[in-house]
């Protein structure tokens, strides 16, 4: 049973916190989970050796922190992970105006209502979800948002003086006394609003109105910014940097593994129709972000979000299960599903001057045949092909289109010596549907390096037979 006024409170085990701040409320709980070894932030994959020690320091140090980096980095989601390093409730004076701790209280009223209630000071209990606050920044942000303003109804109605802190209507960072507060893109807000939030940081107190006002808050500060958005949209004022203890870099995944885990935790796959996405599938759909990110055609400074890949891996699912669905058959993704699902890529790409001239669905067919490409020659590695190549070479040509039943495909590729044989090597499961998604896989893999073309007239030809595919230089694979 938890107590429910300010004696109960006394007499019970909570009161060995007494004045406990929330860092070291953070730092006791981290303790603990590392003890245990269990994930310090659970859900969050690729960090472990890079950006979850650096997180892990800056708690243990105390310290106010920011995350510097491209979007899609999972800033935002680890810095609402910090919820759970809190403790599951924590006591406060009910039905004061901002969460006050009833052994220690920091405020005016708080100090008011334990002074005239005494040990019978009500007791209320805030969750672990109620003490996280968020403000995304925007330049239309307000000191009154952050902090407050003086309210003359307030001050009316107390019958108290303008200049009383009583009469201040409070803004969202004394909202968040006794938790964690969070602004996203903080280079966004502007210079006296972060003037006001490095005042209340390190002296705790600020001026709203005019009038001096101290407020001695319990509470951790954490941002996130776009390292390239300092100079695109605004700036870290100096003084607001200097206090804040740790500046920690996220990054994008560095492996295409660790990509892979990420988009399936994050992707909507698992659907009523039972749509499958073969593992080869999904590695071209990581290789595709991987592929952008290097593009010269591609803005560096932009980044390519982790959202591409999520966003393309379930495009592709729902073009197998449009296909599925038309031909009545196991909806299962294929290559081809990634140059259908093209809208996927083309809204999340921030293209540099060539890459506008070219298009920005010219770029994505690009990145997407370079993808499969790399994954094909990752997959087959010495399985040959010459056979399939050579078939090619003496003017024969398939024709495999997207609608086409697997039992069909198969019996098409069984005319192409070898083809079998290499797409068996790749195959994920038995059955038709299964072989038919990896001989689809090869020939589109030798479409894009070069040694197949595609034509809209004859499906797939000699590469010599496509003057554009003729021309073009080889490219170089890893």
């Amino acid at each position: 049973m938890k107590p429910t006024t300010l004696g109960a409170l006394k007499a019970s085990p909570f009161a060995a916190h007494a004045g406990r701040s929330v860092h070291d409320e953070l730092r006791s709980n981290l303790i603990g989970r590392l003890r245990e070894r269990r994930p310090v932030f659970p859900g969050v994959l690729g960090y472990d050796d890079t950006v979850v020690p650096q997180l892990v320091n800056a708690v243990l140090s105390r310290h106010h922190f920011i995350l510097l980096g491209l979007r899609g980095q999972a800033k935002t989601r680890l810095l609402r992970s910090l919820t759970d390093l809190l403790d599951a409730e924590v006591p406060i004076i009910a039905g004061a105006e901002l969460p006050d701790d009833p052994l220690a209280p920091v405020t005016v009223e708080g100090k008011a209502m334990v002074a005239e209630a005494g040990d019978a000071t009500p007791v209320a209990w805030l969750p672990r979800e109620a003490r996280y606050v968020e403000k995304l920044a925007t330049p239309d942000v307000t000191v009154a948002d952050l902090i407050g303003d003086v309210d003359p109804i307030k001050a009316a109605r107390l019958g108290t003086q303008l200049g009383d802190p009583r009469a201040i209507h409070y803004g969202l960072l004394p909202r968040a006394n006794r938790g964690v507060f969070a602004v996203n893109e903080l280079p966004d807000l502007a210079g006296k609003v972060q003037v006001a939030l490095f005042n209340v940081m390190q002296e705790g107190d600020v001026q709203v109105k005019g009038y001096p006002l101290r407020l001695p808050l319990d509470v951790v500060l954490v941002f996130s910014a776009n390292p390239e958005d300092y100079t695109a949209r605004g700036k870290i004022i100096t003084p607001l940097k200097d206090r804040i203890g740790s500046e920690v870099r996220t990054h994008y995944p560095r492996t295409v593994e660790d990509g892979m885990r990420v988009t399936a935790q994050e992707a909507w796959v698992v659907r009523d129709t039972g749509v499958v996405v073969p593992e080869f599938v999904a590695e071209i759909v990581e290789e595709v972000a991987f592929q952008a990110r290097d593009d010269a055609r591609v803005d560096k400074h932009a980044g390519v979000s982790q959202r591409l890949p999520i966003s393309l891996l379930e495009a592709v699912a729902s073009n197998a299960e449009r296909r599925g669905l038309l031909l009545e058959r196991p909806p299962i993704a294929r290559t081809s599903d990634l140059y259908a699902a093209l809208t996927a890529i083309t809204g999340k790409l921030e293209l540099e001057y060539e890459g506008e001239l070219k298009g920005g669905e010219a770029v994505a067919r690009d990145v997407v045949r370079r993808a499969v490409g790399q994954v094909f020659g990752r997959r087959l590695g010495a399985t040959s092909v010459e056979d399939v190549v050579g078939w090619f070479g003496e003017d024969q040509s398939v024709r495999i289109g997207e609608d086409l039943p697997p039992d069909a495909v198969l019996e098409l590729a069984a005319t192409v010596p070898g083809l079998i044989e290499a797409a068996r090597a790749v195959a994920e499961g038995e059955g038709a549907d299964a072989l038919a998604v990896a001989v689809e896989f090869v020939l589109e893999g030798l479409v894009a390096r070069r040694e197949v073309a595609r034509s809209e007239e004859r499906g797939y030809v000699a590469a010599e037979a496509d003057p554009i595919a003729g021309r073009a230089a080889r490219p170089r694979w890893n």
